[in-house]
C-alpha cells in the first residue's frame, strides 16, 4: 500500500452538480474503449457520474480454465470501471463450484483493481 498522504486532496473535495449512479454491467453493450468513451460523455451530459459498476458472476464449473475465464471477465469490468471513473466494482457471486480455485483468482483481480484505482467488493458466497 502507498505511503503517500492524500489527506489534503480528500479534504479539498467539494460537492459537484452531478448525480452519482450505480451502473449494472449488464447495461453495457461492450467494454470497448470507444463505447465507454461515448457512454461517459452521455452520462456526463445527463448530469450523472458512475460511482460504481455492478456485476453478477457464477463460478459454477469446477475447472481452472473456466475459473480463469470468469476472472478475466471481471478484469475487463475493472478496466471499464476505471475508464468510466467509477471508484468501485461491486461483484455478486451467485455460485462457487470450488472455492480453492476461486479465492486466488479473485485475489489477483483485487490486486489488479487496486492498481487501476478501483475498489473491488465481492458479495457472498465467496469468503473473500
Amino acid at each position: 500500500m502507498s505511503t503517500r498522504s492524500f489527506e489534503s486532496a480528500v479534504d479539498s473535495c467539494r460537492p459537484a452538480d452531478a448525480e452519482p449512479v450505480s451502473l449494472p454491467a449488464s447495461a453495457l453493450e461492450t467494454t470497448a474503449p470507444e463505447y465507454l468513451r461515448d457512454l461517459k460523455y452521455e452520462l456526463s451530459a445527463a448530469g450523472k457520474v458512475p460511482a460504481e459498476l455492478t456485476l453478477t458472476v457464477a463460478f459454477d464449473e469446477d475447472c481452472s480454465f473456466a475459473t480463469q475465464g470468469i476472472a478475466e471477465e471481471i478484469r475487463e469490468y475493472v478496466r471499464a470501471a476505471a475508464f468510466l471513473g467509477a471508484s468501485r466494482l461491486a461483484v455478486t457471486v451467485d455460485t462457487v463450484a470450488d472455492e480453492e480455485k476461486v479465492e486466488p483468482a479473485l485475489a489477483a483481480v483485487e490486486e489488479r483493481a487496486r492498481r487501476e484505482g478501483v475498489t473491488l467488493t465481492v458479495d457472498e458466497p465467496v469468503s473473500h
